[in-house]
């Protein structure tokens, strides 16, 4: 366990650095502590692989401040930063519904520096919860690369954007970070041709970090979308517990299975049946697309092999018939163990991050 002298440096060295604000010495001290706490624990607990040893942030990109040292102007327009670090105010731009919560429901203030500019994020305390009709629907999701996912009605997503686009544009998985890796390439390519230290590098390096900041955005405005139409569609929703993290040790198909981003999809998921009051439950993927959904029998095939073909008659896709195992595991999962899911209480509370 770390002293209470090395504890006292860490605050020392952030007061330092951020000033006479207690507030955001606090919040800075309060990450540093959990980089050191959290490596303690992997520690303690033999975590295989790399422990995750606390570094040193030397280009830190976002500084936090709690109910002090900030103030927001009375049109909520504008904030001012009060702590003398030569910030002072600061005008919103963009879209926002700040407005709409009281000023004392605001708890902490973050300022986040991207590729393409500064961004300011409130945290609110406020209880995030919303009262749509139930449904009754049931649906079982499989993830996969060919298909973004596959339900248990045998429909594939097939559009990039909630169904939005002309059909000459429909695909069947986004594949954001493919369609750009040739303009990435060039664009990373141009950083290495420009002197180090001058200004031409600078802008080649932001150049190349605004590409990857636009494919992370539509990755997140696309599983934001379809997750939330998946909840408000249905009252029960079960769907795969996947371990990307080694499944990705399989370096054929790592890149797909980052860029098709199923782990955030499944956050999404989970948080919008918090939100509706709905389930959502994730179960263990093994054998769901070897058995056959009809009469049960494990019919084993290849990965290449796209058609379930059983003795029973019982011919599916393959995604189609693992949907079917899916929603079948989640139910008797729920029969025996009587467990509810991600569903919660209205009396929960939950803190949102409103980005201005």
């Amino acid at each position: 366990m770390i002293c209470r002298r090395s504890r006292l440096l860490v605050v020392i060295r952030l007061a330092h650095f951020l000033g006479d604000n207690a507030s955001a010495v606090q919040a800075a001290a309060e990450r540093a502590w959990f980089a050191i706490s959290r490596f303690y624990d992997n520690c303690k607990k033999n975590k295989p692989g790399k422990k995750g040893y606390p570094r040193f942030q030397h280009d830190n990109r976002s500084v936090e401040y709690k109910t002090s040292g900030w103030s927001l102007h009375p049109t909520k327009r504008r904030v001012t930063f009060t702590d003398k670090k030569g910030i002072g105010e600061l005008k919103l731009m963009g879209k926002w519904d700040i407005h709409t919560y009281p000023v004392k429901s605001i708890k902490r203030v973050r300022i986040v520096r991207r590729a393409d500019g500064f961004y300011i994020q409130f945290c609110v305390d406020v209880e995030c919860r919303e009262d749509i009709a139930s449904t009754g629907q049931e649906i079982g999701l499989d993830f996969g690369l060919e298909y973004f996912y596959t339900d248990s009605n045998g429909h594939h997503e097939k559009a990039a954007f909630g169904g939005k686009l002309p059909p000459k544009t429909c695909r069947p998985n986004p594949r954001f970070l493919r369609k750009a890796e040739k303009q990435i390439k060039h664009a990373q390519r141009r950083i290495y041709k420009k002197q180090k230290g001058k200004n031409g590098r600078n802008k080649a390096r932001n150049r190349y970090a605004r590409k990857h900041l636009k494919i992370s955005r539509q990755r997140t405005e696309h599983s934001l979308l379809k997750a939330r139409h998946v909840m408000q569609s249905n009252d029960l929703c079960v769907y795969e517990n996947l371990q990307v993290k080694n499944m990705v040790r399989n370096h054929h198909l790592a890149k797909s299975i980052n860029d098709a981003g199923w782990r955030q999809f499944r956050s999404y998921l989970e948080y919008f049946a918090q939100k509706y009051g709905k389930m959502a439950l994730a179960v263990e993927p093994h054998y769901t697309s070897q058995q056959c959904p009809q009469c049960g029998i494990m019919v084993k095939k290849s990965l290449s092999t796209r058609t379930h073909t059983c003795k029973c008659g019982c011919v599916l896709q393959r995604d189609y018939a693992a949907a079917i195992n899916i929603l079948r595991k989640g139910k008797e999962k729920i029969a025996t163990s009587g467990q509810g899911g991600s569903k919660v209480s209205s009396k929960k509370k939950s803190r949102n991050a409103l980005g201005s």
